[in-house]
């Protein structure tokens, strides 16, 4: 039977681990099913971001023979235009219904080419934002590890490429043969149910307007009891006045902040202390343990325990 031909394709600056990823799942481990080949624009070496290069297997000429495409992350892509032969290329691939393939700002290049139109997608969770202004068209999900379709996947920053790969593997050739590659690389056959990807939280900006001296007072202020009254008066601003202003300026209800924040916290606590989930949840102001653990999984979809071992290093 004839292998499955997977063509990788490498953009300049293109990020080594996620050029990696595919070669050594399909082309290492599974090589009795796949026949994995790199491309670039002209077939000539590509500049790895961190340094070095790589020398491809040749040109987008090897795409007409794909049934799968997959694009690496690249270092620049939201800011980057890219070659129209690429774009046309990836775009022609996707009307023949050969199979479309992203990992981590690889995104970027399917939605240039058209390919993301009307489909849901993710990216790293940095660029999200960046993907969904871009192309509206897209509906970008933060969240996940995978997105798409079975012909159209695109997956999370870095390693959540090997989630992806896992996937591939499983809808071509079976749980079995996902579940063995999975222990020859180390990895969990599949992530925690539900499981998102781990979002930094974004520093509150500093600023002298009346918001951002609320939020700042809101963040030392995480194990009391709080309410929009408490944080009206703060800033000496009747509670409806501060409520839709706060909602213009951030984005979200006070409140419904004011608990990211909290868990937020609780995470940063998980991975960098010993304390008990009870000691947190009074440290961040969910009161009990079980708040905690309800809060926190609504959140993010893991228990506070499944993320603290998902951070905990053991020594050798």
């Amino acid at each position: 039977m004839a292998r499955h031909r997977m063509v990788v394709v490498l953009l300049e600056d293109v990020l080594p681990l996620d050029y990696a990823i595919p070669l050594h799942v399909f082309g290492r481990e599974a090589s009795e099913a796949y026949e994995v080949v790199t491309v670039s624009v002209g077939g000539g070496a590509v500049r790895v971001a961190g340094g070095t290069s790589v020398v491809p297997d040749g040109g987008l000429e090897l795409l007409r023979r794909a049934r799968t495409v997959v694009v690496p992350g690249y270092a620049g892509a939201g800011d980057r235009d890219l070659p129209g032969s690429l774009v046309r290329s990836l775009s022609a691939a996707h009307r023949r219904g050969v199979r479309m393939v992203s990992i981590c700002s690889g995104a970027f290049a399917l939605a240039r080419a058209g390919v993301l139109n009307g489909l849901t997608a993710t990216t790293h969770w940095s660029l999200c934002a960046d993907l969904a202004r871009q192309f509206p068209e897209v509906e970008v999900d933060q969240s996940v590890l995978v997105a798409g379709t079975a012909s159209v996947l695109t997956s999370g920053g870095v390693t959540a490429g090997v989630d992806l790969c896992l996937h591939l593997l499983h809808l071509d050739l079976g749980a079995a043969a996902a579940r063995h590659v999975s222990r020859r690389i180390v990895m969990a056959p599949r992530p925690a149910d539900g499981q998102q990807q781990f979002v930094e939280t974004a520093v509150v900006p500093p600023g002298d307007d009346v918001i951002a001296r609320a939020q700042q007072w809101m963040l030392t202020s995480l194990g009391r009891t709080l309410s929009v009254k408490d944080m009206a008066d703060e800033v000496a601003m009747s509670e409806r006045t501060f409520h839709r202003r706060f909602r213009e300026r951030v984005g979200s209800p006070p409140l419904t902040w004011l608990r990211e924040q909290r868990i937020a916290r609780a995470k940063e606590l998980l991975e960098n202390s010993d304390l008990s989930v009870e000691d947190i949840a009074r440290r961040v102001g969910l009161g009990t343990a079980t708040n905690l653990r309800v809060q926190f999984r609504r959140s993010t979809s893991v228990s506070p325990r499944e993320h603290r071992r998902s951070f905990t290093f053991k020594n050798a």
